[in-house]
C-alpha cells in the first residue's frame, strides 16, 4: 500500500485489535486513530479518525523516505503486523491487546513491538492522547521513564506510558526517538486505568505476547467450520468476537461512532451499542460455529434484560438504556462530514422486529446447545405478549427511519418468526402456551404478508403495505424459512430486488427517491449485509454456480485485513462504521449455505 500524507486515511486503511472491553484501529501507517476507554461506549481516548487535529493519535513511524506498507494478522489471533518497506531498510510493528485479568482488575492494555528486519532504521513515537471526546484536559508528568497522563476531571482518567526505550515530554506529549539496528527490537506499552501494582516492560515483553497469540488460537480452534473459507469465517468470528463483551455478554453492532454513510450528508451514526436484533444475529452466527460460551453469555445477559418491564431495541454494553444522542460541535468530521453524533436517538423507536431475531436464536440455542429453563420461558411468553399486542402496528422498521412510521414487511415478517419459533419450542419442551390463540395469531400474520404486502403489478412482495418499492431485508422471507427458495412468487421477487437495488453484485438496502424517503440528505452506499443475503438466497434458490462466484467478488471488497464497514461505495471504498458485526455475520451465513449447496452437487 502505497504510503499517503492525507489528514484522514481511508476507513478501509486500518486494521482492529481489542480485548473484549474496547478496541483500537492502527492504520496503515502504524498510527492508533481511534480508541474509546474504559469500554466499547466510553468517551474516545483517541480519535483522529475523526478530527485530525484534536482527536488525538498513538503513532510509531519508521524515518525512512517513500515507504510502503502492509498489514497482516498472525493466523487465527488479533495479532496484528504493521509492516514497512523501503530502499532503506524494512520495519515490522506488532500490535495487541492482552485478554488478561489480574487481582479481579480489568486493565486496557496496547503492547507495541517495533522491529528492524534490515538495516538500521529511527524511529519517532508520538502518544498524544484526547481524553473524553478530546474535551477533558490533562497534565503529563514522566518518572523512572514512565509517562503519566491524568486528566483534571472529577474522578480522573489515567494513562501510562512505559517503554524498554527513553521516553521523553514534548508539548504535553508522549515522544521519542531511537535506532534500532537490524534483528533489534524496542517494547512500548500503554496502559489505561488505575493499577496498584503497575506491571513492568519486562512482564509485558516476557509473558503478554505468547499469552495473547494462545488464547486466540486456542478459541479459533473450538470452531466446528469444515468448510470451504475457513480464513474468511475465522477472520469473520475473531471480529465478531472483539466486538462482545467478555464482561458482559453484549456486543457492539460496530465499535465506531459517526464515520459518514456518505460524506458530507449526515448520514452519520454511533454504533458502539448493543441492538437486539444485531447482537442476536450474531450469536445465530456463533452457534453455527459451534462458539456455545458466547450465545450463552448474551442470552444470560438478555435474559436480565427481558425480566425487565420492556424490552428496549438496544442497550449500553452494561445493559443501560440511556443513550442520549449528541453532537460533538468541536469534532471536525472524517472528511468534514457532520454532524460528529454520539448516542442513538433510535432507542426511542418502535422496532417490532426485534423479537422475531431474539427468539428465532433462543430457539437455535434450545434445539442444538442447551435447553432453556422455565424460568426463561415465561419471559419468552411476555414477549410473545407483546408481539400479539403490537404485530399489526406501523413501526420504524429494520432501518430506523427516522420521519415515518410504516407496516413494514420486514417488521411484520419477524412477528411471525417470533410466533412461529415460539411456538416451536412450546411443542419440543411440552412448555404450557395457549395454542390456538398463538397458532392463530401466527396464521393471521402469515396471511396477511403473503396476500397484502404482493404487489402483482411489480410482481414482488413490497417495502411496506401499499409500497410499489422493494426493500433488500424481504431476502429474509426466504432466510427465515417464510417461503419456499423455489416458488414463483419469490423467484420473481429476487428478480425484483435485482434489477431495482442491484449492482453488480452489489445490493442497496432500498432505493432513496427525489422525495427521499427516509427523511435523509443524499443517497448512501450499497449495504454489504444485504448483498451477503442476496448471495445467501441466490444459493438456496438453486444458483449455486452464480451465488459462488458473487460470494467470491464480494470478498474482493473486503479491506486488506478481510475487514467490512457497513457499506461500499462507488468506487469501491468502505463506508460507515467499522468493522460492522452484520456484514460479517451475513458472510458466514451466507458461506455455510454455499457449502450446503456445494456439497450437494
Amino acid at each position: 500500500m502505497q504510503h499517503t500524507n492525507n489528514n484522514y486515511k481511508p476507513i478501509e486503511n486500518y486494521g482492529l485489535i481489542g480485548n473484549m472491553k474496547t478496541v483500537a484501529l492502527v492504520s496503515l501507517e502504524g498510527s492508533i486513530d481511534f480508541m474509546c476507554y474504559p469500554d466499547f461506549d466510553s468517551p474516545s481516548v483517541f480519535a483522529k479518525l475523526l478530527d485530525h487535529k484534536k482527536g488525538g493519535s498513538f503513532s510509531i513511524t519508521p524515518q525512512i523516505k517513500d515507504f510502503n506498507t502492509k498489514q497482516l494478522y498472525l493466523p487465527g489471533t488479533a495479532v496484528l503486523l504493521t509492516r514497512f518497506f523501503s530502499e532503506e531498510g524494512i520495519a515490522e510493528l506488532t500490535d495487541y491487546m492482552p485478554v488478561t485479568t489480574r487481582d479481579g482488575v480489568k486493565t486496557n492494555t496496547i503492547v507495541r513491538m517495533i522491529k528492524t528486519v534490515r538495516g538500521s532504521i529511527k524511529y519517532r513515537v508520538k502518544c498524544n492522547p484526547a481524553f473524553g471526546y478530546a474535551k477533558a484536559k490533562h497534565k503529563t508528568e514522566l518518572k523512572k521513564n514512565e509517562l503519566r497522563f491524568t486528566t483534571d476531571e472529577e474522578e480522573p482518567t489515567i494513562m501510562r506510558l512505559i517503554a524498554d526505550i527513553p521516553l521523553q515530554i514534548l508539548d504535553n506529549t508522549g515522544y521519542a526517538e531511537f535506532t534500532l539496528d537490524q534483528s533489534e527490537t524496542a517494547f512500548i506499552v500503554m496502559e489505561c486505568g488505575q493499577d496498584k501494582k503497575p506491571n513492568s516492560i519486562d512482564f509485558y515483553k516476557d509473558h503478554t505476547y505468547e499469552q495473547t497469540i494462545n488464547f486466540w488460537r486456542d478459541w479459533t480452534k473450538k470452531s466446528t467450520y469444515k468448510g470451504r473459507w475457513s480464513e474468511a469465517i475465522n477472520r469473520s468470528a475473531i471480529t465478531l468476537k472483539l466486538l462482545t463483551s467478555l464482561e458482559q455478554g453484549s456486543m457492539v453492532a460496530a465499535p465506531t461512532f459517526s464515520l459518514p454513510e456518505t460524506l458530507g450528508e449526515g448520514r452519520n451514526w454511533d454504533y458502539r451499542y448493543t441492538w437486539i436484533r444485531d447482537a442476536a444475529f450474531t450469536m445465530y452466527a456463533f452457534l453455527r460455529l459451534g462458539y456455545t460460551d458466547e450465545a450463552t453469555a448474551f442470552l444470560k445477559w438478555i435474559h436480565a434484560r427481558a425480566s425487565e418491564d420492556k424490552l428496549y431495541l438496544m442497550y449500553t454494553i452494561n445493559g443501560k438504556h440511556d443513550l442520549a444522542e449528541k453532537e460533538l460541535e468541536h469534532f471536525e468530521g472524517y472528511k468534514k462530514s457532520l454532524p460528529v453524533r454520539i448516542g442513538n436517538a433510535a432507542q426511542d423507536q418502535l422496532q417490532i422486529d426485534i423479537y422475531g431475531e431474539l427468539i428465532d436464536t433462543i430457539y437455535i440455542y434450545n434445539k442444538q446447545h442447551s435447553a432453556i429453563t422455565y424460568e426463561f420461558w415465561e419471559t419468552i411468553v411476555t414477549q410473545i405478549d407483546q408481539v400479539i399486542k403490537h404485530w399489526q402496528k406501523p413501526d420504524h422498521g429494520i432501518w430506523e427511519i427516522r420521519n415515518l412510521e410504516k407496516e413494514f414487511l420486514h417488521s411484520r415478517l419477524m412477528c411471525w418468526v417470533a410466533m412461529d419459533r415460539a411456538i416451536k419450542i412450546a411443542k419440543s419442551r411440552s412448555f404450557p402456551f395457549p395454542k390456538g390463540k398463538w397458532e392463530k395469531v401466527r396464521d393471521e400474520i402469515y396471511l396477511d404478508i403473503y396476500h397484502n404486502f404482493w404487489n402483482e403489478e411489480m410482481g414482488a412482495w413490497v417495502q411496506y403495505k401499499g409500497a410499489e418499492e422493494v426493500d433488500a431485508s424481504v431476502l429474509l422471507m426466504s432466510l427465515m424459512h417464510f417461503i419456499s427458495p423455489h416458488e414463483p412468487r419469490w423467484l420473481s421477487t429476487m428478480k425484483v430486488v435485482e434489477r431495482d437495488l442491484g449492482l453488480d453484485v452489489l445490493l442497496y438496502r432500498y432505493r432513496n427517491g427525489p422525495d427521499a424517503f427516509d427523511g435523509l440528505q443524499g443517497e448512501e452506499g450499497t449495504f454489504n449485509m444485504c448483498s451477503f443475503w442476496f448471495i445467501e438466497s441466490l444459493a438456496k434458490s438453486g444458483e449455486v454456480t452464480r451465488a459462488l462466484d458473487s460470494f467470491e467478488k464480494m470478498n474482493g471488497y473486503a479491506n486488506h485485513l478481510g475487514l467490512f464497514a457497513e457499506q461500499i461505495s462507488h468506487k469501491a471504498e468502505h463506508l460507515g462504521n467499522f468493522p460492522q458485526a452484520f456484514t460479517h455475520l451475513a458472510l458466514i451465513s451466507a458461506a455455510l449455505e454455499l457449502d450446503k449447496q456445494l456439497d450437494r452437487l
